[in-house]
């Protein structure tokens, strides 16, 4: 027989139940904010909330969308951004500056709160927070300062204006979420500029038009690499059975790679009729970014690959036109067998039918 549970304890395990949802749910909280969306605006980070985080000069935005600068290593460089707060209430923003790097889809975005920078985050001194009125716009200064011993070349770095909010999970438990705006930081710093870029795991397929009398398509993947130690865009051609098609494609976002990224690219190319085996040739024009009136050239490269393309809809028309000859040719074969037949079997009767006659008037004589 079970024992019935006391009204408090009931309160107290679901006190201790409640208790233990939002340790775990706050445990894991700080994974939610790893991610700073560097974008113009913030419409749903916290509720009544909405800002965005721009460069300017001291009288207000610019026009920038990005801060780019070139520097000799020890030299320094002042400079603006303005916080504008959209929402009904007055808002405190934190302020960060971090490292910046590039996703795997290409996406620009900085380290995680709690990461340590190491390169152009470090170079950045900016105000901890800055308080913005309602429907006000804040200008905040900061300084960009290269250290003596920096390397040449290209370094990012962000700065986001984030705040925190409260939001409720399933369970009614409480989780923080730390959203952030900002802008990118493009440091280049003076010196020997090399900018370089290779290809790499040039790979192709096929794949097949069911209809034998359209083509079908060829797919080229190949990673683009930053050899050298400036920002490059990745842009080229692919040309293969006859075609060539240039990347990125018209209406895509070029490939913006930082020095040591890697960026994987796939190309495609319809209209490609089946030929057993398709060469294909890649080859790579990067461009490098100009910051302080710098445009350094950067060399051309190519790669070679190749993709099996078996004309499989091709063959079995003809097989099948094939077959349809076969069998006409042998239904008139088969005819002709059974008229020829019948005709020798005719021929053979009335042999039959002369010997008999023959025979019977040999009788009557």
């Amino acid at each position: 027989m079970r024992t019935p549970l006391r009204p408090a304890m009931v309160a107290r395990l679901a006190r201790l139940a409640s208790a233990l949802a939002v340790a775990v749910v706050l445990s894991a909280a700080p994974a939610l904010a790893i991610a700073p969306a560097l974008e113009a605006h913030a419409d749903d980070a916290a509720p009544g909330v909405r800002w965005s985080v721009v460069p300017a000069d001291a009288s207000g935005p610019d026009g920038r969308r990005s801060v780019e600068v070139r520097l000799d290593p020890g030299q320094s460089a002042a400079d603006h951004f303005a916080v504008r707060n959209v929402g009904d209430a007055e808002v405190t923003f934190r302020l960060t500056a971090a490292d910046g790097f590039t996703t795997p889809t290409g996406r620009f975005d900085i380290l995680a709160d709690g990461a340590a920078s190491v390169d152009a985050g470090r170079w950045i001194s900016v105000a901890d927070s800055v308080t913005v009125p309602a429907g006000a716009t804040v200008i905040v200064p900061f300084t960009i300062a290269v250290p003596a011993t920096a390397q040449p070349g290209d370094h990012s770095a962000g700065i986001t204006a984030s705040v925190l909010s409260v939001k409720r999970s399933d369970g009614a438990a409480r989780v923080g979420v730390e959203s952030r705006v900002g802008f990118r930081i493009a440091a280049r710093v003076a010196g020997t500029i090399e900018p370089a870029a290779s290809l790499h795991a040039a790979a192709g397929s096929y794949h097949i038009g069911w209809n034998p009398l359209r083509p079908g398509s060829a797919v080229v993947d190949f990673d683009v690499v930053n050899d050298g130690n400036t920002r490059v865009q990745a842009v080229g051609t692919v040309a293969l059975g006859g075609r060539t098609v240039e990347f990125p494609a018209p209406g895509e976002a070029v490939a913006d790679l930082l020095p040591g990224d890697r960026r994987t690219i796939r190309v495609v190319v319809d209209d490609v009729w089946p030929s057993v085996y398709i060469p294909a040739t890649i080859s790579l024009t990067p461009r490098a970014l100009t910051i302080g009136g710098d445009t350094p050239a950067v060399a051309a490269t190519s790669a070679s690959t190749a993709l099996w393309a078996p004309p499989v809809s091709q063959l079995l028309v003809v097989v099948g036109m094939v077959l349809l000859v076969l069998a006409a040719f042998w239904g008139r074969l088969r005819s002709r067998r059974r008229v020829d037949s019948l005709v020798a079997d005719a021929r053979e009767q009335g042999r039959r039918a002369a010997v008999e006659e023959r025979t019977s008037e040999g009788a009557r004589g």
